[in-house]
């Protein structure tokens, strides 16, 4: 429990903080943990909503991979891996688009206008946002990111609204492609000129030694980023989300983060207090 004197604190350390996001797009890219456990969800939402109620334009990118294999497990269709990418046929693609721009997309909409939030969920076929291509063959409706259009998002920012996009590809046939939701993520806060990028992991941030919590490594430079994976220093899960953060930080995104989604309200840590958390890449030749 804290005291009213702490709490005034607490509200003028973040002052300068919410002067510096008013008006400026912070792009949230949701998944893992934070994604799973309710009170986890509960909190992320309610962030985004603070934020969104003191003037910061909050766009929320949100995966559900756990959720698209339990679904295929109901109607008895096994999920393949191939390089950590789910490889979906014709009937897998329906399941994704279903899933993604269905059950969770409308479930994250719903949380966040029960939390006072105004909300509204898209996908990669409203407005033309996201324009698809197959990725590989062997992968089948596996896509990547043709082109985007963002208007429909800067449209929904302009009234009010936290835009809520579920990342399903379209391409000029209708067909419908799984597309990372990391990449597009990043891709989407390049083109809206985000001032932040926040990416939600269940890890620390990204680590010198992965077994070790306590190795977090509290801001990079790209050019670090960069070596640390070609020293294989990165493995599994964490190289696609530092790619990610390089590709945002190339695109014009002013701050990047990796931060631990298995915290409540890390969102706000981040974004609103001197200390901070995660990981913040930052463009240059070497560690800060």
């Amino acid at each position: 429990m804290i005291d009213n004197a702490e709490r005034a604190k607490i509200l003028i350390e973040a002052l300068p903080y919410i002067k510096e996001y008013n008006g400026k797009i912070l792009l949230v890219k949701y998944g893992g943990s934070a994604m799973t456990d309710e009170n986890l969800k509960k909190a992320v939402m309610g962030d985004l909503v603070l934020l969104s109620l003191i003037g910061v334009k909050v766009v929320l990118v949100h995966g559900g991979g756990p959720e698209i294999t339990d679904m295929l497990g109901k109607i008895g269709k096994k999920t393949q891996f191939v390089d950590g990418l789910r490889v979906t046929d014709a009937e897998t693609a329906d399941v994704v688009q279903m899933v993604l721009a269905g059950k969770v997309n409308k479930s994250l909409v719903n949380l966040l206008q029960s939390l006072g939030g105004k909300a509204m969920g898209l996908s990669g076929a409203d407005g033309g946002l996201i324009r698809a291509k197959q990725l590989k063959p062997e992968l089948g409706f596996v896509g990547e990111i043709e082109s985007l259009d963002v208007r429909p998002v800067l449209d929904l920012l302009e009234g009010g609204y936290i835009p809520v996009i579920s990342t399903v590809g379209y391409d000029a046939d209708g067909n419908v492609y799984n597309i990372n939701a990391d990449t597009a993520a990043a891709r989407i806060a390049g083109m809206l000129k985000a001032q932040s990028f926040i990416n939600m992991t269940d890890t620390a941030g990204l680590l010198a030694d992965e077994n070790d919590e306590s190795t977090l490594i509290s801001r990079i430079f790209v050019s670090e980023a960069q070596r640390l994976i070609k020293q294989g220093k990165l493995s599994g899960g964490m190289i696609p989300k530092v790619n990610c953060c390089i590709e945002a930080i190339r695109r014009g995104v002013k701050k990047v983060f990796i931060i631990d989604g298995r915290v409540p309200h890390s969102i706000l840590i981040e974004t609103l207090t001197d200390a901070g958390m995660g990981t913040m890449f930052v463009s240059g030749e070497e560690l800060l």
